[in-house]
């Protein structure tokens, strides 16, 4: 046995035959009757009381502290009234992913997880009480690849606390728990007309970002940390060394995404463009910390910037200027008056690199170029999202013969009786 019963309502004294005799203890008739204690794993008492007429429950439950020490098992009664609230803050107090990715989960998990499953202790979450979260979660948030990516962190919560032994499996995966669907696997660039419409209707301050993103395959933030001495119009080449990051509510310069330091071919009109763009607004020297709020300052002379001469902030950008572009080009319907933009997740600045993407497959471009030139870590990555942009191998032969054809004057018009 892994512990005693104590009777709180009786003791044992020596009679005056000297033998050991039962008698009544001041708490008799009053209060919880038996206490079962044991010593836990990390060496301290633990016990739990039981009304009168239970000792049979409590011998149960001794044994099952003993069965599941032996199994390896064990949870600390305690510590499985902890809160999901409590344990996920201090989960996502332990994260020492980059910054920015850390603020995202963070918002997460407070606004989406906190509220529905915050006061629940997390030893008693059963796969019934994940299935409504997630219905309620449909309802908040339409977007289903961005309710995998929330379900995922929540997923990853109660798998600590199954390694913390505050938990023994994850109601997260189980069998009658179905996570969000993923995201459509194909890409759908935009067309020449709607890339050229949403350039259009931006302002003249951020228009030449279009190009950036369209004619160099730059990110967003890229964009926002490009400095004028990383675009070599002399070279043809644009360096993508710095992006402009939110952490935290707080603007940091950083290296690009997974520290992809990189050059692009810089094309002769998206050259034009920039430096038109430069004649009308020209750099703004913007001082910013490096990776974190508290990080040493960092001055670059950037191409685009506010009005007020800092650097461009992504919120402000997505609502003032990309939304209202995106209505205009016809992609999102104008708002009801008083209420936001439709939400745009497929159609966020990103579009514009898989606009940038489908030109130079089509024109031929190899897939490992087209890998460096968009910063991924992995030419394999490349082919998965875009391999289905790429010409089919039958229209490439097609191509080649009949390039051949004309090339020796054998070109003639089709037979009317067959191909």
């Amino acid at each position: 046995m892994a512990g005693h019963i104590q009777d709180r309502w009786y003791k044992t004294e020596p009679g005056t035959d000297g033998k050991p005799h039962r008698v009544k203890t001041d708490r008799h008739g009053s209060g919880l009757r038996y206490r079962a204690r044991y010593i836990g794993p990390d060496g301290t008492e633990k016990s739990k009381s039981f009304a009168d007429r239970q000792k049979r429950q409590a011998d149960q439950w001794l044994a099952q502290i003993e069965a599941d020490m032996t199994r390896g098992q064990y949870i600390d009664p305690k510590t499985a009234r902890t809160t999901f609230k409590q344990y996920a803050e201090k989960w996502l107090g332990s994260q020492t992913t980059d910054p920015n990715t850390r603020a995202s989960v963070d918002a997460q998990i407070r606004r989406h997880a906190i509220p529905y499953l915050g006061l629940r202790p997390i030893e008693s979450f059963q796969p019934s009480h994940i299935r409504e979260w997630l219905s309620e979660l449909e309802k908040a948030v339409p977007a289903s690849s961005y309710r995998r990516v929330i379900f995922g962190n929540v997923s990853g919560i109660f798998t600590a606390a199954v390694e913390d032994r505050l938990r023994t499996t994850n109601p997260c995966r189980s069998r009658s728990v179905t996570a969000p669907s993923r995201a459509p696997g194909r890409v759908r660039p935009w067309t020449t007309e709607q890339a050229s419409a949403v350039r259009a209707g931006l302002p003249d301050r951020f228009r030449a970002m279009a190009d950036a993103a369209s004619g160099c395959g730059l990110r967003q933030g890229e964009i926002f940390g490009l400095p004028i001495d990383e675009v070599g119009f002399d070279t043809g080449w644009l360096h993508v060394g710095y992006q402009v990051k939110d952490v935290g509510g707080h603007l940091v310069f950083a290296p690009p995404k997974r520290g992809k330091v990189r050059d692009v071919p810089l094309p002769q009109r998206v050259a034009g463009a920039l430096q038109a763009h430069i004649t009308a607004f020209p750099p703004v020297e913007v001082t910013l910390p490096w990776l974190t709020p508290d990080g040493p300052p960092v001055t670059k002379r950037l191409l685009f910037s506010r009005e007020e001469s800092g650097a461009v902030r992504r919120s402000d950008f997505n609502t003032y200027a990309w939304k209202p572009a995106l209505v205009s080009a016809g992609i999102i319907p104008e708002p009801v008056k008083g209420q936001r933009h439709q939400s745009a997740r497929e159609h966020g600045m990103h579009a514009l690199r898989h606009f940038y993407a489908s030109v130079l497959l089509d024109a031929g471009e190899n897939v490992k170029a087209l890998s460096g030139y968009l910063g991924h870590s992995d030419p394999g990555f490349t082919l998965r999202v875009y391999t289905h942009l790429m010409p089919s191998s039958d229209g490439r032969a097609r191509r080649a013969v009949d390039k051949l054809y004309e090339s020796l004057g054998w070109a003639t018009a089709p037979r009317p009786d067959g191909p």
